[in-house]
């Protein structure tokens, strides 16, 4: 076994391959960028390195300096976790080179399952059933265009390296193809540095499937059980369970044998995930989709119901040992239900969020497991993923994993940075979940119903207490206190007034809240309890920010005066654009003068892998136009203005 592993990640991920190699006794070694010089994977490392700037094409993308680190401090192995170069064959190979074992399958694995399209052909070879699809690599626009009618829409566009749904889109109307191919494109080459295509047919109400191989250096290839992971939000996984309510034992034995084959056809090492699409009416129907040659974010609930450590076993054979244990040998036990916990705000359509987490609570024990890379005082950017967690919950069967996850997901709290903490407790709670009638564009459906677009009553109560909490004058040390410089609201001969506090949280209108005396139960640092028409609500606060349920809001004091001068004297009006997240500025498509129609696309804004479209609001002439492509952003930063035409004149009667 090794005496020391180099770490090449960050976040949850390198949090929790350091446990491992602690419990394995094991020297950990941590690589971290400017942007995390104080994130807790440095912190629970036994040793840490800087290795470049923020941006992760300088730092956690850096061949040369991660193998820089790693001969600085001695490590005899490197351990890539997932993202950033845990699927890059050059790193592997680069690893090689330099004397280290990369834990990880070989080189030549990664490159031939990381190539989709060669993936199936090879695959398909070795007897596993493929989705159909476009055949051949580099096709240009055109001939992925005629391969999708060919085969029939709805098709879905997929880039031929990386994987995490990036770059995936869902095309349904042949006038969009061009459009989403160079869109798909795009993201692609952002995301994995490639711009290959290739095009499926799109399964109505499928399920996403997936099977975890295990595959030693000696001959050796075993399954460890399905995961369910059908429910998704553009195609990027947020619950995932083990095991699926879908298979019976004879459609595992036949998934899992095919996902071992499939293992075998590439020359696996390692852990891997060989992912199936299933038709929701035939599970025996699956098709294979691709192979992911790495530790699956999704790994803690197959270690939860089989009992084993994904992690060590990745250590254990890129150290050379064999499987101790047989196909038979692997039973699965209780069920398994995972959360990813991103920063990104549902009611805003999902944009990425960000900020400094002010307080944060993450359950553990009594069957749940919270795999984080989080600490209070943490800064969350828009440089890197925007996942922060991940909340596991283990049961002896699924309704009990369901409800124990429900209950942790209410006690998260991570004030000060927007999470979707809530809008998966909801989810859990939809009845088709809790049925386990699922498929991968139930979330899409649903989404609508499982977002509280507006403002709780009790957040402005509890807000508006807090602020009537602070009027509250010392108690100077004699004991004595003015009674007139109380905020009361005492008045003769009638009750006391209430005291109006303008509130505001962003994305909504300003509104005054009254506070009255005796409303709030109590007001602490960090916690508030109010009562709205009878009913008493607890809050976790810190600062501005208010909690409860997995849900927070940032409740800011609001100007009514103030706001209306600055309308007055040429505020931002309705046509300012503004950035919806805070990111970078990948595209500008129109300059200052240019007539645009509505709904023209103006600008594209990135974000933690994601890309949103700014809009013309209406017809005009873009007058202002402040950034430029690779100018970073503030959320809510004006970006552009278009001033609308002006009406025609109606002739004199």
């Amino acid at each position: 076994m090794f005496d020391t592993v180099l770490v090449a990640n960050r976040g949850e991920i390198a949090v929790r391959v350091i446990r491992t190699l602690r419990a394995l006794g094991i020297r950990s070694v941590a690589v971290f960028s400017d942007a995390d010089a104080g994130a807790r994977h440095v912190r629970e490392a036994d040793t840490a390195v800087r290795i470049g700037p923020a941006p992760a094409a300088e730092s956690y993308l850096a061949v040369d300096r991660l193998l820089e680190a790693a001969a600085r401090t001695g490590a005899q192995a490197v351990h890539p976790g997932y993202g950033f170069l845990a699927e890059n064959a050059r790193f592997a190979r680069a690893c090689a080179e330099a004397g280290l074992v990369f834990i990880g399958p070989p080189a030549e694995a990664i490159e031939l399952m990381g190539d989709k399209i060669r993936a199936k052909e090879t695959v398909r070879a070795a007897g596993v059933p493929v989705v159909p699809g476009s055949n051949g690599s580099g096709l240009d626009d055109a001939e992925l265009a005629a391969a999708a009618r060919e085969i029939g829409l709805p098709v879905l566009l997929k880039p031929s390296a990386g994987g995490g749904g990036k770059g995936m889109r869902l095309v349904r109307d042949a006038a969009l193809l061009g459009e989403e191919i160079a869109a798909a494109r795009r993201e692609a080459r952002g995301s994995f540095g490639d711009d290959t295509l290739l095009v499926e047919r799109w399964i109505d109400r499928p399920r996403h499937i997936e099977i975890q191989v295990l595959a030693d250096g000696h001959g050796n290839v075993v399954h460890l059980g399905e995961r369910e992971c059908s429910l998704q939000r553009r195609h990027q996984k947020v619950i995932e369970e083990a095991p699926s309510v879908l298979l019976d034992d004879a459609t595992r034995a036949a998934m899992g044998e095919a996902a071992v084959q499939a293992a075998r056809s590439c020359g696996y090492r390692g852990a891997g995930t060989v992912e199936f699409i299933v038709p929701g009416k035939d599970p025996s129907a699956y098709y294979f989709m691709e192979m992911n040659t790495r530790l699956q974010v999704e790994h803690p609930v197959t270690e939860l119901v089989t009992g084993h450590d994904l992690v060590e076993w990745q250590l254990r054979i890129a150290a050379g040992e064999r499987l101790p244990f047989a196909q038979e040998d692997i039973t699965l036990t209780g069920h398994a239900v995972e959360a990813r916990i991103c920063a990104e705000d549902p009611a805003r359509d999902f944009l990425p969020t960000g900020g400094t987490v002010l307080a944060l609570q993450e359950p553990q024990g009594g069957g749940v497991r919270t795999d984080s890379g989080l600490s209070q005082g943490a800064e969350v950017g828009s440089l890197y993923d925007p996942m922060l967690s991940k909340v596991i919950a283990y049961g002896p069967d699924r309704p009990s994993a369901l409800r124990t996850l429900r209950a942790a997901l209410a006690r998260t709290v991570t004030l000060g940075v927007t999470t979707n903490a809530g809008f998966l407790r909801r989810l859990l709670a939809h009845p088709d979940v809790v049925s386990g009638e699922l498929d991968t564009g139930l979330v899409e459906r649903e989404t609508a119903g499982l977002v509280d677009g507006g403002v709780p009553e009790e957040v402005y109560a509890a807000a508006a207490a807090v602020r009537q909490a602070a009027l509250e004058p010392e108690v100077p040390a004699d004991g004595w206190r003015d009674p007139f410089a109380a905020p009361s609201g005492f008045r003769l001969g009638g009750e006391p007034a209430p005291v109006t506090h303008w509130l505001r949280v962003p994305g909504h209108d300003p509104i005054p809240y009254d506070s009255r005396p005796g409303a709030p139960l109590e007001v602490t640092e960090g916690l508030v309890r109010v009562t709205v028409d009878g009913v008493v609500h607890t809050f976790h606060r810190s600062g501005d920010w208010l909690g409860r349920e997995g849900d927070s809001w940032h409740v800011q004091d609001h100007d009514p005066v103030a706001a209306t001068l600055s309308g007055a004297a040429g505020g931002h009006g309705v046509d300012t654009l503004a950035a919806p997240m805070p990111g970078t500025v990948t595209v500008v498509k129109v300059a200052v003068g240019e007539e645009v129609a509505a709904g023209q696309g103006l600008l594209v804004v990135e974000a933690m892998k994601m890309e949103h479209v700014i809009t013309a609001p209406h017809a005009g002439t873009v007058t202002e136009l402040d950034v430029t492509a690779g100018t970073t952003v503030a959320m809510d930063q004006v970006l552009a203005a278009v001033t609308p035409h002006e009406p025609a004149e109606e002739p004199a009667s």
